[in-house]
Parts: structure tokens; sequence; C-alpha cells
């Protein structure tokens, strides 16, 4: 129908009213050209809106446009469902093949799952044999370390470093407040590896020659995953620089640094008791024991005169301290900066002596990134 749109509708219409093709009655009733009136009828037609009598060329009748455009897509209809079914074959036929490959997938290089502790060791002391360039780590928690375990990994460490591997390590700041974690960090320091303090960490993670990274099993369990795929291990080691860029130097701790960390640690349990977090929460987020969270959450209360969490937010939010820079920051009671984290920050299930040599959800990495032997 290029031709012309009306003209076309002039000849249906009259088509329709007069059940007839004849040419001169056409042009008689239309005013149309003879040969505009034939190129219409043939396109109309062509697009099965007039039937013409094969017997009687003049005899033609107007067909229904719904009629017409279900004749017209019919045979479309027909090679689209023969499509589809040649389309659902193709998927059939080389779905056969996926399970195959998703074995290979699972069990190969790109993602791997260690069930128990004794793999997860076994996988982190070969990664470390084979490690040539950087080891990273995020170690949340703060002074759930056994010196034992810190001994080992120490000699560990130390081997790694003598052949020219560097070795960088995120802490959360309630380590720095730990004896032994102090002296540990001390002498791998003296050793070249480095390491660093936040208020809060993204979670358990090493990572060798940002080639394959281990974090733990979300099911509590000692187990890990390993993951070799390059994007996913680029993506873990690009969200440890992002929080080592911002984190503090563990060895600020030993002189004036340790206030500053105190009043740091005073000030993010504020922002996230004004957030509505529980205790449990808390201590998780901040690496500390429950106990000492509820006593840094008391000291809060009590210095800002408040008898509730509620009452608390608001006293906060009166001096500033729920701003991204707080002007008058409560005073930090230092007499908890100073102390030893208590008994109750070493974890107990499955007994402190794994606690440092494993990948559990609720206890720790091991505290290099090394698990210490036996």
């Amino acid at each position: 129908m290029s031709e012309s749109n009306d003209v076309d509708l002039d000849v249906y219409g009259w088509v329709l009213e007069h059940r007839t093709a004849d040419v001169d009655a056409l042009a008689a009733g239309t005013g149309l050209d003879a040969d505009v009136i034939r190129r219409s009828v043939a396109r109309l037609c062509a697009a099965h809106l007039l039937h013409v009598s094969p017997d009687e060329p003049s005899v033609a009748f107007a067909v229904a446009p719904d009629t017409a455009a279900e004749q017209l897509v019919a045979p479309l209809e027909a090679q689209i469902r023969e499509q589809e079914r040649t389309i659902s074959g193709i998927r059939e036929d080389l779905g056969r093949f996926l399970p195959h490959y998703l074995r290979r997938r699972s069990a190969g290089d790109a993602l791997e799952v260690l069930a128990n502790l004794e793999e997860v060791r076994g996988a982190i002391r070969r990664a470390s044999l084979a490690c040539a360039t950087e080891m990273l780590s995020s170690q949340p928690g703060g002074g759930s370390r056994i010196p034992e375990a810190m001994q080992e990994a120490l000699g560990r460490d130390e081997a790694m470093l003598k052949r020219g591997i560097a070795i960088r390590t995120l802490y959360h700041h309630t380590a720095r407040f730990n004896g032994p974690s102090q002296a540990y960090v001390a002498a791998a320091s003296a050793l070249g590896a480095q390491y660093r303090t936040a208020h809060e960490l993204f979670g358990r993670l090493i990572a060798f020659d940002r080639e394959i990274a281990f974090i733990p099993l979300n099911d509590g369990s000692y187990g890990a995953v390993v993951i070799r795929e390059p994007s996913t291990v680029a993506y873990l080691c690009d969200i440890f620089e992002q929080t080592w860029d911002l984190a503090s130097p563990f060895s600020a701790a030993v002189g004036q640094g340790l206030e500053e960390v105190a009043r740091e640690i005073h000030e993010t349990i504020i922002r996230l008791l004004a957030a509505g977090l529980k205790d449990e929460a808390i201590a998780r987020r901040l690496g500390m024991s429950l106990r000492t969270a509820r006593r840094h959450i008391a000291d809060i209360m009590q210095e800002l005169g408040a008898g509730s969490r509620f009452q608390a937010g608001v006293a906060a939010a009166a001096r500033g301290l729920l701003e991204p820079n707080p002007v008058a920051p409560v005073a930090v009671p230092m007499s908890r900066a100073d102390e030893v984290p208590p008994a109750d920050d070493v974890p107990s299930s499955a007994g402190a002596a794994v606690a440092a040599t494993a990948l559990p959800v609720a206890g720790a990495l091991p505290v290099t990134g090394v698990p210490a032997a036996g």
C-alpha cells in the first residue's frame, strides 16, 4: 500500500458497499483513474482485504481486516513455532553437557570448598610455600591471640619474609590493646611485615600473590573457600587496599597514637549505638568480646548522662558526636584503653588451641594468615 492509503481506503469502502471490482463502475463511483484503481485492487487483494471471484473478475467482496491479518500472519507464526522447536532442541542437546562442565569448574581452579580444619591448614601451608611476591590478610578480632600459635606463625612468616615476600595484615583497633598482639607485631615488623588497624573490617581474608584467596565458610565451621578465579581475587584485593589506605599503622599504638585510637573506638561505638545495633553486633563489628563491648557501652552511657540508648543517641547528637568529624568527643576512659582484654576475649568454641590456626567465622584466621603447625 505504498501508492496512496487514501486511494486504497476509497476503493475498499466502495467494494465493501457494492460487492464489485468492476473498474468502470469503480471509476464512475470514486472518480479515480482506471489505472490507479487496478493498482489499488491488486494491493488490496495482496493484503487479503479484497477477494475477487476467479470465475468473474468483476465480482468481489471486502474481507474483515482482522481476518485478513490472521491469513497473513499464520505462515509467520508457523515459522516462529518451527524456530522455537529448533532452539529448544539445541538447548536440550547441549544441556546434556552442562553437568560435566559444572563438575569440572567446581573441582578445578576457580573455586574449592574446604570442609575441615586440616584441609584448610594444608591448603594455606601449600599456598604460603608457593607464594612469590606478597601475602595480604584481614584478621577481624581484637585480643584473641594465643602466644604459642603466634610464635609458630612468626617462624613461618619469617621464612616468607626472608624469601622477599611482602606481608601486610589488617587488624581491628582492639588488637592494639593486647600484649601478645603488640609483641607479635613488633617482632614481625622488625622483619619487614606491615600491620595496620581499623575500626571495622570487611571480613576475614588471606590472599597470596593476588592469585589465590581464602575466605571463611559462613556456616560457623572451620572450613574455607579457596578462590582462584582472577576477577574475584582481584576484587577482594581491591577491597583490602581500600581498607588499608584508610587504616592506621599499628606502630602508633605504642606511643602517642594509643589515646587517639582508643577515642576512635569510643566514637565508633557511639555511632553504632545510634544506628540501633545490639551489643553482640557491636562487639563483632569492632573485634572485641561481648563483655568488653558492654563495659565500653556502660562507660559511654555514664559519660553522656543517659539512662537509655535513645537518650544516649539524643545526647550524642547534641554534642556533635554523630558527625563524621565530631568537634567535642567524649573523653575516653583510659582505664579501658590501657588494659589487656579479659579472658573472655579468647574464643571458647572448639577450644582456644585452634582459635589462631583456623578459618572460622566466629574464631579467627591464622594470626598472620599462615596457620601454626600441630
